[in-house]
């Protein structure tokens, strides 16, 4: 099934560690079903030393399974499903709970 989370959305995470957060949608990585969320699910790397750097501790985001977040409803700033209609020849993602395109 094609995913309907896009980079850029505002998505509600329902389950897991970060219940409850809100968070920008950074990439999209369909193949595997996942998104990675800005600011949420950090993980800390160790960078190794290069001639220009000095090696350091990073944190970076990891991706969520998209079963786990849901877009937020533009209108009500609820978590919503997605649905898709044509306008204009046009394919169009709207909010099921308000009907606001998205």
């Amino acid at each position: 099934m094609k995913m309907r989370i896009r980079k850029g959305d505002t998505v509600a995470v329902i389950t897991g560690r970060h219940r409850g957060a809100t968070a920008k949608v950074v990439s999209v990585l369909a193949a595997e079903n996942r998104v990675v969320l800005e600011g949420l699910n950090l993980v800390k790397r160790h960078r190794r030393a290069t001639r220009n750097e000095k090696g350091r501790i990073v944190e970076r985001p990891m991706p969520i399974h998209a079963s786990n977040v849901m877009p937020i409803d533009p209108k009500s700033g609820k978590p919503t499903r997605i649905g898709l209609r044509v306008e204009g020849g046009k394919k169009v993602r709207f909010a099921r709970k308000s009907g606001e395109a998205i």
